[in-house]
């Protein structure tokens, strides 16, 4: 198996950092869209109201929660790949 250079390992590696980023803002933005729209619809004030506010807590906190469990569940994931191809 070839193995990658040190430059080739670095690039690799800043790639991979900028597609992260990259998802990661897609996925706050889609946070914020969701959450704006499903929360704010009194535009009569600058003002957010106590309800609006409680939505958009709730709306985080479930996205949050829901995004904490993807995570856990792609590290177990992977983590059964590695023990799979290191038994191999």
């Amino acid at each position: 198996m070839d193995m990658l250079t040190q430059a080739e390992q670095r690039t690799l590696e800043q790639r991979m950092q900028k597609r992260q980023v990259k998802e990661f803002m897609g996925a706050f933005g889609g946070l914020v869209e969701h959450c704006f729209t499903s929360c704010v619809d009194d535009f009569t004030s600058k003002a957010v109201s106590t309800r609006e506010n409680g939505c958009i807590n709730r709306c985080v906190l479930k996205w949050m929660a829901t995004q904490q469990r993807v995570s856990d569940r792609f590290q177990e994931h992977n983590a059964q790949l590695t023990q799979q191809m290191q038994n191999k």
